[in-house]
């Protein structure tokens, strides 16, 4: 392999798995994590063998499990590895991959019923406790990619090895006005009891539920919320509420407040004295997940109030928009 390849999809590269067919034995993001997996003999879940990789059940109907995931730098790919490392009884007999170019922040929505995929690696046979490694011919340059497996089985770990297309990455570029990197700055919450507000405008992805914003249970009415300082005023176009992690605990639903307050100070948010505009509906989430929602408006904003139902956690909250003058 040539060695100025890079794993695109390298969880560290911002690499991510969204959705899978079906993880019950270990989960999708095992996947995209350094290294080539570990093996300890005599540990196991309620679920079964502990495994250090991405494995389904047993599949007693027709059809085969898939993974899709979104590389973290866009790119030309030269060859993947379909690692099975440990997985020695219950590794796929098969797999394939697929490839697509999109937004890089897509609901998945948008990314199930695109209809471009394009097939880089037709069904090839794999070997149980190694890696295999596929050449891939393609001159094109893609964000997303979808890995399936005939019929079931593990796979510890996905390399994707290319070139990044930065070209790509930054055609018709939206900006996280969000990320402390940009300026984001998060200005104060209703109540941040097992982890501090601050962490949803990390750039990184979450490491656990201890790195991201969570509130305790709530016994009463009412509703959790916390207020954020954008970056640079802006027209917003997309928000995104990762939930990575939290599995029993995300919000039930959450809506998004607006305003353009260019001269006032903290403290008139801090004692409320701001009137909100609407610009995202109470709407639901889905746990364990990048929730993307779409906005249609064309308003400046410099602040945002973040207004999640009743109570619980969030990992990461993006603000993809333009910057105006």
């Amino acid at each position: 392999m040539d060695n100025t390849l890079i794993d695109l999809a390298l969880e560290s590269n911002g690499g991510r798995t969204l959705l899978t067919s079906d993880d019950f034995f270990a989960p999708k993001e095992n996947l995209l994590k350094p290294g080539r997996g570990i093996f300890i003999e005599d540990k196991y879940t309620n679920h079964g063998k502990w495994m250090d990789g991405w494995e389904s059940r047993r599949k007693r109907i027709e059809g085969h499990d898939w993974c899709i995931l979104r590389l973290g730098k866009s790119g030309i790919i030269s060859e993947v590895d379909i690692d099975t490392n440990h997985f020695v009884g219950n590794f796929p007999s098969h797999a394939s991959v697929d490839a697509c170019n999109m937004p890089k922040f897509s609901g998945l929505d948008e990314i199930i019923e695109n209809d471009e995929w394009i097939e880089i690696l037709s069904n090839v046979e794999l070997q149980g406790d190694s890696q295999n490694k596929f050449d891939i011919s393609s001159d094109q340059s893609f964000t997303h990619l979808r890995l399936h497996i005939y019929p079931d089985g593990g796979v510890a770990r996905f390399r994707v090895y290319g070139n990044p297309d930065h070209a790509n990455e930054n055609k018709n570029k939206l900006i996280d006005f969000a990320l402390a990197d940009n300026g984001g700055e998060m200005i104060s919450c209703s109540d941040m009891h097992f982890s501090h507000m601050g962490n949803l405008i990390k750039p990184t992805t979450g490491i656990d539920m201890s790195d991201g914003w969570e509130t305790k249970r709530r016994r009463g009415p009412g509703y959790d919320w916390s207020i954020l300082k954008l970056g640079s005023p802006c027209t917003i176009e997309r928000v995104i509420v990762d939930t990575l992690h939290f599995k029993g605990n995300f919000p039930d639903s959450c809506s998004f407040e607006g305003c353009f307050e260019p001269k006032n100070k903290k403290d008139s948010f801090l004692k409320n004295k701001i009137d909100w505009t609407e610009i995202l509906p109470n709407s639901k989430l889905a746990g364990n997940q990048e929730n993307v929602f779409s906005l249609s408006q064309t308003l400046l904003h410099t602040h945002i109030r973040f207004n999640i139902y009743p109570d619980g956690g969030v990992s990461r909250l993006r603000i993809l928009g333009r910057e105006t003058s």
